[in-house]
């Protein structure tokens, strides 16, 4: 049952809609005016409000436009014995959900008012459960990370969400330009709209055009029926083309034919099909190379590259390993029911020290596992199995501990050698691999920078 504020200046109609109301099971509450219905509801966030739509001061039209400001989620039903077409429209497009005529003299029917009251409240939870689930897609997709670098990539998407510009994101296998393609999206005013994706590299040739523009019935053998491709798929909302640079030349002229004229024509059809797409591409390779080399268009890397975004290498935004970290840590304590609470120090050191050449989609690999072993309590280096990777060739500047402009040599290397040792449980043929110098190598500089126990 739900909880429904009821807005009237006439006692006698509150009272009979309060009545109605709650002989269903509904809790009511009860306001006379359009200032002390916003009240309410700011105090209360009732699941309904009824209002009649003329009232003295505030009217019911008022009210509802200064809640839906608040709120867009509420559940909004007016009433009133002036409807007018006009009128109607002008609710509907502050965001009122539905509108009950009353007979001047006769009033309004109960029963179409429990009917109208019903459908509502359906629909108002459907508007939160679609909201509930766009937060969750958007939880889901969120690119995490406190860096200046991911500060700088936000802000810049940001700034070009709510365009139609072409969007070409550049980096690593691994960074997260997914997630960036559809941050963008969520960002835009296509947010409610088809977000489509297509794996160029994973196409084969002789498909890539069929999946893109769609084809007709026969069109080639084996096409038994009509296909719709991925641009009519999108239409309206965004599409990312992934891994733009492993498509084949030829499709390449098509596409840029498409991004020229914005319409498409099935394999076998004659009928052009008007679009209305927001194209965002992403690549791990250098497309301006690839140019060079003859296998990407020049013509269309210049349409698509008209809004570039760079995305670092994990090694490049250290930083960002603890919030990623516990990112991945909450996600996989609520996918496996686990109670695992953050990383011990060391742990969290040999993260810090590793390469990540597979970015951060290893490093959520590599906690997923971490996570299974653990179950609860603080992850151990133990947990990680990081033992065979291969550590960061240089001690990253973001992670070093201690390490200033101007410090010798000597003395970074010190706290190197120290920092690894933390990392690796004081185990000394460990530290030794990860530093690539031989254990003798190792003791040497121990004793040389009177790190070593005098039983070592």
């Amino acid at each position: 049952m739900a909880d429904i504020l009821v807005v009237d200046d006439e006692s006698l109609i509150r009272d009979l809609i309060s009545m109605s109301l709650s002989r269903l099971g509904h809790r009511i509450r009860a306001a006379k005016s359009g200032q002390e219905g916003f009240d309410q509801y700011e105090l209360a966030r009732p699941d309904l409000v009824l209002s009649d739509y003329k009232m003295p001061g505030m009217t019911g039209l008022d009210m509802a436009e200064k809640i839906l400001a608040t709120d867009p989620t509420a559940c909004i039903i007016l009433m009133t014995a002036f409807g007018t077409i006009e009128t109607a429209v002008k609710a509907m497009k502050v965001g009122v959900l539905d509108f009950i005529e009353k007979d001047a003299d006769k009033g309004f029917r109960v029963e179409m008012l429990e009917h109208t009251v019903s459908q509502v409240l359906q629909l108002g939870s459907l508007k939160n459960e679609n909201k509930r689930l766009r937060e969750a897609i958007h939880e889901r997709y969120k690119f995490v990370g406190q860096s200046a670098a991911v500060d700088s990539l936000m802000q810049t998407i940001e700034e070009v969400a709510g365009s139609n510009s072409t969007v070409m994101i550049s980096g690593e296998s691994g960074t997260g330009k997914e997630l960036l393609a559809q941050a963008i999206h969520n960002k835009s005013k296509r947010a409610n709209l088809p977000f489509v994706k297509i794996n160029c590299a994973a196409i084969p040739e002789s498909l890539i055009e069929s999946e893109l523009f769609g084809h007709e019935k026969g069109a080639y053998t084996g096409a038994i029926k009509t296909r719709i491709g991925k641009f009519e798929l999108a239409n309206g909302g965004t599409l990312l083309l992934d891994e733009i640079g492993e498509m084949p030349l030829y499709a390449q002229s098509k596409l840029l034919r498409v991004l020229q004229e914005r319409e498409i024509t099935k394999i076998g059809g004659s009928e052009e099909v008007a679009i209305d797409v927001r194209i965002v591409c992403s690549t791990n390779r250098n497309l301006q190379e690839e140019v060079k080399k003859g296998t990407f268009r020049e013509d269309l890397y210049y349409r698509l590259n008209v809004i570039p975004l760079d995305v670092p290498p994990l090694r490049e935004r250290m930083s960002d390993i603890e919030s990623l970290s516990q990112h991945f840590i909450d996600k996989y304590n609520k996918e496996n029911g686990f109670t695992v609470t953050g990383l011990k120090p060391d742990a969290m050191t040999r993260l810090k020290v590793h390469s990540w050449p597979g970015n951060v989609r290893e490093l959520e690999n590599v906690i997923h596992r971490a996570v299974v072993f653990a179950k609860a309590g603080d992850i151990s280096i133990e947990h990680l199995r990081l033992d065979g990777a291969r550590p960061v060739p240089t001690a990253p500047s973001d992670t070093a501990g201690g390490l200033t402009p101007g410090m010798s040599v000597a003395e970074a290397e010190r706290i190197l050698i120290i920092k690894t040792l933390e990392a690796c449980g004081d185990n000394r043929t460990k530290a030794a691999e990860m530093l690539n110098i031989s254990i003798r190598t190792l003791r040497n500089k121990l004793h040389e920078y009177k790190l070593q126990d005098p039983a070592g």
